[in-house]
């Protein structure tokens, strides 16, 4: 006796959230996303269709196979997914789930997919992203981005939001997430009350000696000043 799974037929594609990788093609003309686990080594455009990763003649999803797209039902638990240390540099994606699909409980695997929204978290300083610049990394013909503050892109490549939405086309929308904004060198992100009151007490005991050793270098001044005018009298 064969097992069937129920079928629907939805009136409009189910949403999903999942992480990836963006990443930006070698001659700079395509953006995309790679994934976090298993098709991490295929990267994949706004809208594309899922290939068994072990190179099976199947299509995708089968239901002897673990391949196919995967995404979570709700937003929450893909946020969840990027407090680990391996994802913090990763962005979140709100997908629409196209094609032939199989519901579990937490999510979807499915055929085909298209990309309507990637949402970037915030840059590694903690300040809010301004820009996708290079991680460092990469796929064959691909380089990875990681969202970036203003500060901490000095010096490396970079893409603007906007530019990635072009170069990855098919009206895809980029959004900036978490982060604040930077509030000068002096004061660190993420401090609380007590931490700023610490750190004015220290500013204001170094203001403190500062001026005390601009008294000293003045006095001496003045004494240099008085005694060199004698020697020349006489």
């Amino acid at each position: 006796m064969r097992l069937r799974l129920p079928a629907e037929r939805p009136t409009e594609p189910p949403t999903g959230y999942k992480i990836a990788h963006p990443v930006l093609s070698q001659d700079g003309t395509r953006a995309g996303f790679t994934g976090v686990s298993l098709g991490g080594a295929l990267p994949y455009g706004v809208v594309a269709e899922a290939a068994c990763v072990y190179g099976l003649r199947h299509r995708a999803p089968h239901r002897r196979c673990d391949c196919g797209f995967h995404c979570v039902h709700a937003r929450r638990a893909a946020e969840a997914l990027l407090c680990t240390a391996e994802h913090r540099a990763a962005v979140l994606l709100e997908v629409s789930v196209l094609g032939v699909y199989i519901r579990f409980e937490r999510g979807f695997r499915y055929a085909r997919q298209r990309v309507r929204v990637m949402t970037l978290g915030a840059c590694a300083c903690g300040a809010g992203a301004a820009a996708l610049g290079e991680a460092g990394w990469g796929r064959p013909g691909w380089r990875a981005l990681v969202p970036c503050c203003g500060e901490c892109l000095r010096g490396r490549p970079s893409l603007s939001p906007a530019g990635f939405a072009r170069l990855a086309g098919d009206g895809l929308r980029v959004v900036a997430g978490g982060g604040s904004a930077p509030t000068g060198p002096a004061v660190a992100q993420g401090t609380g009350v007590p931490e700023l009151v610490a750190e004015a007490a220290l500013l204001q005991a170094r203001l403190d000696v500062f001026q005390a050793q601009l008294a000293r270098l003045g006095e001496r001044g003045e004494r240099g000043g008085r005694g060199g005018g004698g020697a020349a009298a006489g």
